[in-house]
């Protein structure tokens, strides 16, 4: 057995940076495009404006062992894609009775959850807010503010994350705009 050390990382609530930094990753609408329901608004938008960030997710990594708690934050940017509000990709866990839990820092969001038996559930998010993502519940979460929606993650390392699953089938539920406020809507394209 390996002892790891203690260690500090600060984290900036209004942009979710880890500091020291860590190991960061971007999503731009090119790795999004097929998430969203309207995939000719997200070509539209590519043509015109460009590849647009999302989201960036920044993490501690850590060893995949037993008893480890990788941790990190994300920043999904305000917007929309054909109404449809920005998103994350969503996942499942690898393995499927992990849980996670969600820490809002800053902004306004809606975390989406979903079981393959088909229970559905979404809970709004804001600066305070702590979400438990129970074992077996896809998760993806969107930002329905004006401004960035920061949150903090923490997750058992063994977890895994299966995002095939979503790329394939997507959620059932989207977040939308309706009357300029969020709303739910059933995914047409929802295999």
């Amino acid at each position: 057995m390996s002892l790891s050390l203690p260690f500090v990382t600060q984290v900036g609530f209004d942009s979710g940076t880890l500091r020291p930094p860590h190991k960061r990753i971007q999503r731009r609408l090119s790795d999004m495009a097929l998430m969203y329901a309207d995939r000719a608004a997200a070509q539209r938008i590519l043509a015109q404006e460009g590849d647009r960030l999302i989201y960036e997710y920044q993490f501690v990594e850590l060893p995949s062992a037993e008893g480890q708690l990788p941790h990190g934050s994300t920043r999904i940017l305000p917007g929309d894609i054909g109404g449809e509000y920005h998103m994350t990709k969503g996942h499942y866990h690898a393995r499927r009775e992990q849980g996670e839990v969600y820490f809002g820092l800053s902004g306004r969001g809606m975390l989406l959850l979903q079981t393959e038996q088909g229970a559905t559930s979404a809970l709004e998010m804001s600066a305070g807010s702590a979400a438990y993502v129970p074992p077996y519940w896809a998760h993806r979460t969107v930002n329905i503010g004006a401004e960035d929606f920061v949150f903090f993650s923490v997750w058992e390392a063994r977890a895994g994350h299966d995002y095939a699953s979503i790329e394939r089938d997507g959620f059932r539920q989207l977040v939308v705009m309706r009357d300029g406020a969020p709303a739910l809507a059933q995914n047409p394209k929802y295999a």
